[in-house]
């Protein structure tokens, strides 16, 4: 059973969220387990050190998908750079161009299957998301950032979101490099992690404005439809699962 057909089965029983579900596909141990990893570059990589940590936590609380909790950090000319699936590229400032070596390993990372989730912590100006926009347009000349429209499946595979939300608002809809049809590198504005960050003692690190808690929900919740799109693509797309969701309204 390819990616695809197993998440149409998965919406098809109700439970969408069993994507990659180890017990599903006979891989066991933390090896198999979905593992989103940080993206080092020569830059401040790492803005939110808890945040990729509680998002696991959640997607694990909130879905069947068996994740890892400890999220890894990967460069891009790492040798376990092709072992992940799921890279965090965060940042709060500009950051001096990548090497060709490095650009072109990002390159192959995405055109293989691999997601990218760029994610600016920047508090005022534009400097990293200029300075993501230069590589990425390197990386791939032939493909420009494009806003994901409100019907995009990324804002409903798991929750039904109205647009992009985070720690603040910069920018009501996502943007994404597209693949053959996948957004394969999705960028947010709004500094997603910033809203799921705590600290050791379980505390918010970080205000949410102008929402507040409620927004701060919001920004999980894009998170969670975020890892399921990274692995179920636009399965929620398909008519195949509408008479079961009929149904469940029904009753």
């Amino acid at each position: 059973m390819n990616r695809r057909e197993f998440c149409k089965s998965a919406a098809g029983l109700g439970a969408a969220a069993l994507a990659w579900r180890p017990s599903l596909l006979g891989a066991t141990g933390e090896l198999s387990k979905f593992t989103a990893s940080s993206l080092v570059y020569d830059g401040v990589w790492n803005p939110r050190p808890s945040a990729l940590r509680r998002l696991m936590l959640e997607v694990g609380r909130r879905t069947s998908i068996a994740a890892a909790f400890e999220p890894r950090d990967v460069g891009l000319v790492s040798p376990e750079l092709f072992s992940q699936r799921f890279l965090y590229w965060a940042g709060t400032s500009s950051f001096p161009p990548f090497e060709e070596a490095a650009l072109m390993r990002l390159r192959r990372f995405v055109t293989a299957g691999g997601f990218v989730l760029v994610d600016s912590a920047q508090e005022a100006g534009t400097g990293f998301l200029d300075d993501v926009n230069r590589e990425l347009a390197r990386a791939f000349p032939a493909n420009s950032p494009a806003k994901l429209p409100s019907e995009h499946v990324i804002y409903k595979t798991f929750y039904m979101l109205r647009g992009a939300v985070g720690r603040i608002e910069r920018g009501d809809r996502l943007e994404a490099i597209e693949i053959d049809g996948r957004a394969a590198v999705v960028i947010s504005p709004n500094d997603l992690g910033g809203a799921w960050a705590r600290d050791p003692m379980g505390n918010w690190e970080y205000p949410v404005t102008p929402g507040g808690e409620t927004q701060r929900e919001l920004a999980y919740r894009m998170g969670v439809n975020i890892v399921m799109y990274s692995l179920c693509l636009d399965y929620k797309d398909d008519q195949v699962h509408v008479p079961f969701v009929l149904r469940r309204r029904k009753r």
